[in-house]
């Protein structure tokens, strides 16, 4: 039977346009700078020190070799394992899902789960050109449909091309796309960590510059620089040094990648939707719980498309709900569920290493009731999505420690 695991120390640096902060000193906000924050953050969250972990587990997609390691020795170089870990936008995700099954196995009591991106803005570019890009096999998948136009950049037009097929389909409109950004930038008025805290209208929202129909500007995450860190422990270690009350256990968790299905002749698969469904099912099995019973999520809204899809993937409603869900309000204050109180990628960032685990701070805050204006009402239980296309899925679902 495997081990419990808990999440007992969580930190992360705001959000930053790539490039924009500066250092004390004037000089440039680097990942190791960020690192040294989120992580100081984490241990003193978690009240250990450094030498108590046994593992870190570092996430990034730009940077070079062993940045993992350059990153985690602003935090102390004590001979432990240090693992980098490249699994694109669900890298933050992957290197928490890492942490949690050597904990899970028995092998430690402590991990560090350690993200952190420095961005170059604009369109995510790619760093060698001598080779094939893992995404144009995704991307080929979209254009054999024959059925969208190309647009650049390719990452917004990928998930628009699901939007669309979604409208096709389902009766969808540009204003439920929309409405999702609305949301997202008004939840993240209250949170201090977000690269945007601005509110807009749902006009101002559709008439943003046209991106990718049905996408527009104000509905895209933007390139970012930060960092996360979660400190992770055993249950034996939890219960030697009285961390309970502020303990969040991961009661469910699953990494899934592409199946034979991915090029099944649809655009929502090549953008992972059966990843989605597959992980959440796989969570859902070993929590007990069921999409009713969690009251926040926070998931991967990289697009506007994505979230609405992902309300389908997850279970919140039927195949072709979502549009439902939306008008009904469903998935903010007062709805069924509170989705990216965070404000989400579209608003607070999407600094891709960090990412899975600023969700993952999100919701133990939540869960602790400790996120201020944030807070969502009576939190028994949390859901976390994280996706990359090329391509991996992470699922997790936490409760509190003391429940």
């Amino acid at each position: 039977m495997a081990n419990k695991v808990f999440v007992v120390g969580v930190g992360m640096t705001n959000f930053e346009k790539p490039g924009r902060r500066k250092n004390d000193d004037g000089s440039d906000w680097d990942y190791p700078d960020m690192a040294r924050e989120s992580g100081t953050k984490a241990l003193a969250d978690a009240g250990i020190s450094y030498d108590r972990v046994q593992a870190a587990y570092v996430g990034y997609v730009y940077g070079e070799s062993c940045s993992g390691q350059r990153a985690a020795y602003e935090l102390g170089m004590t001979g432990i394992p240090v693992v980098n870990v490249n699994n694109n936008c669900s890298t933050g995700s992957t290197a928490l899902y890492l942490a949690a099954e050597a904990i899970r196995g028995g092998r430690i009591d402590v991990a560090l789960a350690l993200g952190f991106e420095k961005m170059q803005p604009g369109s995510l570019p790619a760093t060698f050109g001598d080779r094939e890009q893992p995404g144009l096999q995704f991307i080929n998948g979209l254009l054999e449909l024959g059925k969208y136009e190309p647009r650049f950049p390719p990452a917004p037009w990928m998930f628009a091309c699901a939007g669309l097929e979604h409208m096709e389909r389902f009766g969808t409109t540009l204003e439920h796309f929309a409405k999702i950004g609305y949301k997202n930038h008004k939840h993240s008025v209250n949170n201090p960590y977000s690269q945007f805290r601005d509110e807009y209208t749902l006009d101002e929202i559709m008439n943003s510059p046209m991106i990718a129909e049905p996408v527009t500007k104000l509905q895209c995450s933007p390139t970012s620089d930060g960092s996360g860190a979660a400190v992770l422990a055993s249950e034996a270690f939890v219960d030697k040094h009285g961390l309970a009350a502020q303990a969040v256990e991961i009661v469910g968790q699953a990494l899934v990648t592409d199946f034979g299905s991915t090029f099944d002749g649809t655009a929502r698969n090549i953008i992972g939707y059966d990843m989605n469904v597959a992980a959440a099912a796989k969570v859902y099995d070993e929590s007990g719980l069921g999409p009713a019973d969690f009251q926040v999520i926070e998931l991967h809204d990289c697009f506007s498309a994505n979230e609405l899809l992902l309300y389908e993937a997850l279970g919140l409603c039927a195949e072709g709900g979502a549009a439902e869900l939306i008008d009904g309000n469903q998935t903010t204050y007062g709805g069924k569920w509170v989705v990216n109180p965070s404000g989400g990628l579209i608003s607070k960032g999407h600094p891709l290493g960090a990412t899975g685990l600023a969700q993952c701070s999100e919701l133990t805050w939540q869960l602790r009731g400790t996120a201020d204006k944030r807070q969502v009402p009576g939190v028994t239980a949390a859901l976390q999505h994280n996706i990359g296309i090329g391509g991996a899925a992470v699922v997790t679902a936490y409760q509190r420690a003391d429940r």
